[in-house]
């Protein structure tokens, strides 16, 4: 056992790491450059860009049978474009995609832009989605994470010596009749990276292959810990790390030997799946020792004690994310937050560019966007803004045109403009345009949600980091606040009435209908039950087995207008409790 006083407080930056990063330089240099000529663009020529964007689109995609059916040609200007096609969602594009996903690639893809795989997301909806990936579409990809990157290494110098634990899931989960892979497009980037490149990971590519959930969080855990030069987290989903540092936790004796033997055993994997990882496998008895100390003095991984040269996380914290932002300070301390910006398998759309704020530029190179004001959404002729457009504070619907074929489409993200960086509007993203609740017109969003929820945590002073409001029919009907009994128990129902005046409260500070329906007792007040750890688990499997998204593409709903909600999932969640 070595002694707390004997433990070092940074990371030893081994002797091949430091020469890594000074030949790394090199190719830094070209990258910043790019970074900068970006900014200098977004601060000077947002519209002039953003036509410029649309024409190669256009003309990238002119030769398919969908731009030569509704006359879509390089030449158009943009309210031309927008009187030869409406306001689209997937719908409109399912049937061409399909066609696609048979062979006939130039249903929406010209002669010149490769089809590489296609995304699959579970959307909105129970029905699986697949997005078009094509080469095109890969380069603004990787450029605008490129601008990302290197960002965040500069507003954090040290981490050009450390290395970064990244969660992805595969691009080749299934296969199309054609022999197209279907999966994450962060599984394909990641298999095209160069090996110098990969030498910046902590946790090997070949995990994005591992089928079985805990069998991949096993192997990351491993990995992560085994590595005390880990500078930053890289996922989507926040709660992904929270989960990580509790199974790590759960396991932490079967983690030390591994690390300590350089072995994984028992970790659930295939033979295959196995042998891939064995290269990678180092005994570390040192580090081994290091760890026992840390769970032995602190009952637990200590991330700050683990890691100590840790610099950031990389993970989204705007719309419902942000519920996430208190347990992961507590769980890692006070450290820094650096949103990936709002994207999806169908394009990225911002890039921040500071810590601790969802609010990036406008990527105004990849796609083509245009904005719906929320008020305006259900009109039969809407306004549509270009994105120079746009007003401060504003909330808006984001309309994408990308290189994958998908025209003026409707990604359903309600966006806030935060204001402008120079030309290029910033944006944060608030929540899904579907994630509305409206029993007696009070049309609830989940960003009222997650916020009311917050200010009530306070007040309340507990902590939740998973919980759904739902409505709940009843004379009169209201909502029902579903927490998670990890955080709260559930004998102490003082504690949960007091929660829920609070969040009740919160609501109506935030929506002005809730309040008016709720003097007129047109709403119950909110109620609030536990549900057990095992059951939201439960519950995300079902979700995510259903859409058929990744593990880290599942979005917690903090605000389930479902009225099926009771009968899907609180039925067994009450049982589990009562036996609890």
């Amino acid at each position: 056992m070595i002694p707390r006083s004997k433990l070092a407080t940074t990371a030893r930056i081994p002797l091949r790491s430091r020469i890594r990063s000074a030949v790394g330089g090199v190719f830094r240099r070209p990258l910043i450059r790019a970074k900068d000529t970006f900014l200098h663009t977004a601060r000077t020529a947002c519209r002039e860009t953003q036509q410029q964007t649309l024409r190669r689109l256009l003309s990238l995609n002119a030769d398919s049978r969908f731009s030569r059916e509704h006359s879509i040609t390089p030449e158009l200007s943009v309210n031309e474009f927008r009187r030869r096609l409406v306001v689209s969602d997937y719908e409109v594009f399912r049937p061409w995609i399909k066609q696609m996903q048979r062979g006939e690639h130039d249903a929406l893809l010209g002669n010149n832009n490769k089809l590489l795989m296609f995304a699959t997301t579970s959307g909105t909806t129970a029905k699986a989605k697949l997005i078009p990936i094509t080469d095109h579409f890969v380069r603004d990809y990787r450029r605008s994470w490129q601008h990302w990157g290197i960002a965040t290494h500069q507003a954090h110098p040290r981490m050009k010596l450390l290395r970064m634990v990244q969660i992805i899931s595969s691009h080749n989960r299934s296969v199309t009749a054609d022999g197209t892979s279907c999966g994450n497009i962060s599984g394909l980037v990641t298999s095209m990276q160069k090996s110098i490149i990969r030498k910046l990971y902590t946790v090997p590519a070949q995990t994005a292959q591992i089928d079985d959930a805990d069998a991949k969080k096993y192997v990351t855990a491993r990995f992560a810990l085994a590595d005390p030069c880990v500078g930053m987290f890289v996922t989507a989903n926040p709660g992904t790390l929270l989960q990580l540092m509790e199974f790590s936790n759960a396991n932490d004796t079967r983690l030390i030997r591994d690390i300590h033997d350089g072995t994984l055993t028992d970790a659930g994997l295939s033979e295959v799946e196995a042998k891939s990882l064995r290269p990678f496998l180092k005994a570390s008895p040192a580090r081994a020792a290091v760890l026992e100390s840390i769970a032995s003095e602190c009952s637990m991984f200590s991330p700050s004690r683990c890691w100590p040269e840790l610099q950031c996380l990389a993970v989204w914290t705007g719309g419902s994310a942000a519920a996430y932002g208190p347990q992961l300070q507590r769980t890692f301390g006070n450290i820094a937050l650096r949103d990936h910006g709002l994207h999806a398998s169908e394009g990225r759309m911002t890039i921040p560019f500071a810590d601790n704020t969802p609010a990036g530029v406008l990527d105004i190179e990849s796609h083509f966007f245009e904005f719906v004001p929320v008020d305006e959404v259900q009109s039969a002729n809407p306004v549509v803004l270009d994105a120079h457009e746009l007003e401060r504070d504003a909330e808006y619907f984001i309309l994408l045109t990308t290189s994958s074929g998908l025209y003026r489409y409707n990604i359903f993200d309600v966006v806030r403009c935060t204001g402008f960086f120079g030309a290029t509007p910033k944006l944060e993203f608030r929540h899904k345009g579907q994630h509305l609740s409206s029993i007696a017109g009070e049309k609830i969003s989940e960003s009222q949600v997650v916020e009311s929820v917050g200010v009530a945590c306070r007040e309340a002073k507990v902590s939740l980091s998973q919980f759904t409001l739902t409505p709940s029919w009843g004379q009169p009907p209201g909502y029902k606040l579903y927490v998670n009994s990890a955080h709260l128990r559930a004998a102490e129902s003082r504690d949960r009435n007091r929660l829920a005046c609070a969040v009740d409260a919160a609501l109506c500070q935030q929506n002005c209908e809730y309040s008016e329906k709720r003097a007129t007792k047109r709403l119950a007040m909110i109620e609030c039950e536990v549900v057990a750890p095992e059951t939201w688990s439960r519950f995300a499997r079902n979700r995510l087995r259903m859409s058929g998204g990744s593990v880290e593409q599942y979005k917690h709903p903090c605000l389930l207008p479902d009225p099926r909600f009771e009968e899907l999932f609180v039925t067994s969640a009450k049982a589990t409790v009562d036996a609890s």
